[in-house]
């Protein structure tokens, strides 16, 4: 058994964090098949008896689709109002695809300033206990709409290890659209090679460049290595996982080979 699928079945609390990329179809535009997939690895993670957190991108794809405009502006007010339309069309798709498998969604839209507040902290925290325990999958994403760069949190990625953290999450998953951290860019090199596994985040990020990021995203991969930095700190692995894939975890949870990168913190919690 792989050192991932060790630490996925000894989770019982789950951080998945989804990016935009994994939720849009070859044309850019937010994929109910994609959502599916998504919501049917939750639904097998729920039902292995795991409380699970979705941290998911894709309001400005969603936003762009339903107003035509696939080529986002400049203007931080338009940006803001394509993920003001597009929360309403993601939150539609997650609600009826959980409905199928029998479960209630929540919605819960942060701001970097949730994360500096004590009290703001404590009611994120409890909201996300009470809805768990009223069977209701809370799926989080940035409040794109009022964020600032000031108060911005700048990418889902860190958006995700904050929760993890706060929720005191067993694991935190990265789902992308490639398989893990490779040592040079697979589209400049098909050479590179995956790393399946990380103890050292220092040592990695002096011998890989990760420079890129995508166009509707905010993180390439240089924001989930600072992820897995982020939640290492409070002795929370991480696993990068191809949320392109048809069941991305079945793998893992079988105890099969991991086609991923795993990060595995150096002290406990």
């Amino acid at each position: 058994m792989s050192a991932a699928s060790e630490i996925l079945r000894d989770s019982k609390k789950i951080v998945i964090k989804v990016g935009s990329h994994v939720l849009a179809g070859d044309d850019g535009v937010l994929s109910s098949a994609a959502v599916k997939n998504i919501v049917d690895t939750v639904t097998l993670l729920s039902e292995g008896g795991k409380k699970v957190v979705v941290v998911s991108s894709g309001a400005g794809i969603s936003g762009a689709a339903a107003l035509g405009r696939l080529n986002r502006k400049n203007d931080i007010n338009y940006k803001q109002a394509l993920c003001a339309v597009g929360q309403v069309e993601l939150m539609l798709e997650y609600k009826n695809h959980f409905a199928d498998s029998g479960h209630s969604v929540g919605q819960i839209l942060l701001t970097a300033e949730n994360f500096t507040d004590e009290l703001s902290l404590l009611n994120i925290r409890n909201t996300l206990f009470t809805l768990l325990d009223e069977d209701v999958v809370p799926i989080i994403n940035e409040n794109d709409s009022v964020s600032t760069k000031e108060i911005s949190l700048g990418d889902n990625d860190h958006l995700a290890a904050l929760t993890a953290n706060l929720w005191s999450a067993d694991l935190l998953i990265i789902m992308s659209n490639v398989d893990g951290v490779y040592d040079s860019s697979p589209q400049d090199n098909k050479k590179a090679r995956l790393i399946p596994e990380v103890t050292d985040i220092d040592k990695l990020t002096e011998s890989i460049s990760t420079a890129g990021k995508s166009d509707f995203g905010a993180g390439g991969m240089d924001s989930k290595i600072e992820a897995a930095r982020v939640v290492g700190a409070y002795g929370v692995p991480m696993l990068i996982v191809n949320g392109k894939r048809r069941e991305p975890l079945a793998a893992v949870i079988e105890g099969e080979p991991f086609a991923g990168t795993v990060f595995i913190p150096k002290d406990g919690k």
